[in-house]
């Protein structure tokens, strides 16, 4: 009786052209642990690893290849089922410098040891007795693409809405936020902005001062990521509330996070376990924030069903949840079929809906 641990790349297509400050996006590649003991195959754990193109610390040309050497290292450890332990392991076998490796191996333990029944976190949530609020995405595009957006989002019941800007003229996307509060007052409609590290430093207080006037909820990285003093003095001055993105890939040290949220100190944080190392990262970054009167919510990063339910689970285990970002389960016209569903601005897990994963056996 042994652990072995497998993976399969499996190319997401979106159902549109999503537009990004790093480009349009019409597919995405994301690759599937495995999980199994060799005398029970038929329990599987499953994790994603999904990379994010520009963005992720691991991203990487040779993303597969240390993906494939993890996987082979690990079954040659030969473990047992009963001389593991996850934070141990993952300490032990993955290089930091692979966050998502950690999230895609750790959740897929987490399956596992389930008995392989997709349950990460057992809470409320998975037994369809709690949704969790979510926001809905506006992605960038043309003016009129983003307005049609934004209509259908309040359509279906959205009550936070989340909008990328900096991909079209400032002005434009001020039109944009003008006319959502001209049909809805601040109690009605949520609204929050994804600057994306667009602004230039010496531009970014004086649109913060504009953007004020829509009485956002928040806004995530207004400046690049790495610019620690800038960073610090815009959440001083700030009009309104500023979340770090961007900013937290790459401290995968309890001290660095530390350092790093003392010295800016910000409104929010922004968790996306794809790019931070996996769940017991966020933990880390969740203690800390608290510590330190930081609010945080917790974000999917494009990533399939698979890796989206780990990631809601986890989020359903937290009290009093704000809206969250995990709304991407419709982006793809091939996604692994799952009890997740939206309704009304809400993510729902419907138990009597089986998972089909059938396209993910070998």
């Amino acid at each position: 009786m042994s652990l072995r641990v497998s993976y399969l790349k499996y190319t997401l297509n979106f159902t549109f052209e999503a537009g990004t400050s790093r480009g349009t996006l019409t597919q995405k590649d994301s690759y599937f642990l495995r999980l199994v003991d060799s005398d029970q195959p038929d329990v599987v754990g499953y994790g994603e690893c999904g990379p994010l193109r520009g963005l992720s610390l691991d991203d990487i040309p040779d993303f597969e290849d240390r993906l494939s050497e993890y996987c082979q290292y690990f079954n040659h450890l030969d473990l047992q089922l009963f001389d593991w332990n996850v934070t141990v392991i993952l300490n032990q076998l993955i290089s930091q410098q692979h966050p998502s490796i950690l999230f895609g191996l750790e959740t897929a333990m987490h399956d596992f040891l389930s008995g392989g029944n997709r349950l990460i976190r057992d809470t409320e949530f998975v037994h369809g007795r709690r949704a969790i609020p979510i926001n809905g995405l506006v992605w960038m595009g043309s003016h009129e693409a983003m307005r049609e957006q934004i209509d259908q989002k309040i359509a279906a019941g959205y009550t936070t809405i989340k909008l990328k800007i900096g991909a079209i003229d400032f002005d434009k996307e001020c039109a944009l936020l003008d006319y959502i509060r001209g049909q809805y007052s601040p109690e009605q409609i949520t609204l929050r902005v994804d600057a994306n590290g667009a602004f230039r430093p010496d531009e970014a207080l004086a649109k913060l001062e504009r953007l004020a006037k829509y009485q956002l909820h928040s806004i995530e990285q207004p400046i690049a990521a790495g610019q620690h003093e800038l960073m610090a003095d815009l959440c001083r001055q700030t009009p309104l509330p500023i979340a770090l993105d961007e900013e937290l890939i790459g401290h995968m040290e309890y001290v660095d996070k530390f350092r790093l949220l003392k010295k800016i100190q910000p409104q929010y944080i922004i968790l996306k376990p794809t790019l931070l190392g996996g769940l017991r990262h966020c933990d880390e970054w969740i203690e800390l924030a608290n510590r330190l009167s930081i609010g945080w919510w917790i974000t999917s990063a494009l990533e399939s069903n698979i890796g989206l339910n780990a990631i809601a689970q986890y989020a359903s285990q937290f009290k009093n949840l704000i809206p969250q970002g995990l709304g991407t389960g419709q982006l793809y016209h091939n996604n692994i079929s799952s009890p997740l569903r939206i309704d009304a601005g809400t993510l729902r897990y419907d138990p009597a809906t089986p998972w089909h994963l059938n396209g993910l056996r070998p």
